[in-house]
Parts: C-alpha cells; structure tokens; sequence
C-alpha cells in the first residue's frame, strides 16, 4: 500500500460515535492503510450527537462556504475537521445546520427513521466529492461503509462522471448487515432524478429499504467486501450476478492481510 492514496467514506466512526460493525470498521481499516505506508482522508456526517469540543472539531473556513443544490433547494457546506490523537489520522466532518444538527444520527427518540434521511445521504455523498475536489486529492481507491455513504458510487460514476480527479479511482463498498427496517422517503428516487440521474438506472430505489441502498451502492463499485456474517441472501445474491471481485467474510484478526491483498490483487490490478 506503500503511497496509494485511499478516501474511506463511512456512516459511522469510532471514537466519535459508539462501536459497531460500521464504526469499528471505518477505523480499522483506514488505520492498517496508515500503517502500511498508505496514504488516508477519512470522511463521514457531522451528526448532533458529535461532541465537538471534546473531539476538538473545528471548522475548515476555506473548504466551507459553497452551497450543494438538494431537491432544487441550497444547503449550505460547513466542513470541520479533527484528529485521531493515538493514530493521527486526520477526520473530514460533513456538516449543515438543516440536517446534522440534531441530536442524534439516523433515528428519532422513539426510533423513527429521519424522513429527510434520503436527502442527508444525498448532501453527503456530495459534499464529500466537492470537498475532495477542493483538497485537489486523487485517490486510487474510494472505501464506502455504511448506508448513510451508500449513494456515494452512483454519484461518482453518474452526476460526476466527467471529473476528471476521480477518472482512475477505484470504488469498494463494504456491505454490512441490515441496520435499519422500514424505508426512506418515497420520493427519494424523483430527488436523484433532478440531479439528472435516469430513473431506470436506479429502478430498485423505488423502494428505498436498506438492501436496496445496498444494491446500488455495489452497482456501481468496481469490487466489493463482505463485511459482516449476516448479509442477507436478497442481497448475497445480487453480488454473485454483478461478475464483480468480492471478498468473502473475514474475522477483524484477519482483516489487515485480507484487505491488504485485496487491494492490491483485486481492486488495484
């Protein structure tokens, strides 16, 4: 990995959000990177629930300040900015008053799912791109984890295709199990479409649950990583048709040799 330059894009990150699957992972695997001479930004949502005075998040005036366009209305772009202390690892925050400011990351007290979760993902996954256009950074491979960073491929490869900084870089998505029932908003699929985006590429947003968030997510990979044991079939088998290079399942005690090689044996090549 000796000078690749990575872009992981995830929902979730330790230590700023409780551990899990996602969380856990997000860290791991841009920390073996570092380790083994690789070159990392790490992106992922400013959520509420952030404490930003203990984390020492502050803002990156000269990366802020553009507005995204989201369903025909102007959000407005903060980024903020901190540091891993033990593994001084650098953590980009994507942030805007009107969707991250609450308290909490993808649910309500009562464990509603935000019905502007479909358009947060959105604001995401451009704003990391506009943000990484901004730091002129080419990355050879682009890590996505977590549904929240689930749109991230099909805006790459559709809404930017034409950039040319991201013209070689390689896409892998990490699937991990179902982390939330139910389905975004209806309308999800009439909000990518105004971004010029053809409905019948992203027919299975249609109904927008979490698998088939996924199953965009990977359409639009060049290769993909079983993250968890209980991926489910719908979606097992939806990545067996797609011919693309998939690395099974491994335990986080093997992950560091498994996705090293896979990166460079199968993404890379």
């Amino acid at each position: 990995m000796n000078g690749k330059k990575i872009l992981f894009v995830s929902s979730e990150l330790v230590p700023y959000l409780p551990e899990n699957p996602v969380s856990l992972m997000s860290y791991e695997a841009p920390r073996m990177v570092n380790s083994n001479g690789g070159q990392i930004r790490i992106f992922m949502p400013r959520y509420g629930n952030i404490n930003e005075r203990r984390h020492q998040l502050h803002e990156v005036i000269r990366l802020s300040g553009m507005n995204l366009v989201i369903n025909d209305m102007d959000m407005p772009l903060i980024i903020k900015v901190a540091s891993i202390p033990r593994e001084r690892i650098q953590v980009y925050f994507i942030d805007n008053d009107e969707y991250f400011k609450r308290k909490a990351t993808f649910t309500d007290p009562d464990g509603n799912l935000f019905p502007d979760n479909d358009e947060r993902a959105i604001f995401f996954a451009k704003g990391v791109v506009e943000t990484v256009k901004k730091l002129n950074w080419s990355p050879d491979i682009i890590h996505v984890h977590g549904w929240m960073a689930s749109l991230l491929p099909l805006y790459l490869r559709e809404y930017y295709a034409d950039e040319p900084l991201f013209a070689d870089s390689k896409i892998v998505t990490s699937v991990y199990g179902k982390s939330f029932d139910g389905e975004l908003d209806g309308k999800m699929i009439d909000k990518i479409a105004f971004d010029g985006i053809e409905k019948d590429s992203i027919s299975s947003i249609s109904a927008p649950d979490y698998n088939n968030l996924l199953k965009v997510a990977v359409d639009y990979s060049d290769a993909i990583i079983l993250a968890s044991e209980e991926v489910s079939d719908d979606l097992k088998n939806h990545i067996e048709g797609l011919s693309k290079p998939v690395l099974p399942y491994v335990s986080l005690q093997e992950a560091e040799e498994a996705y090293t090689n896979f990166y460079t044996t199968e993404v890379l090549k």
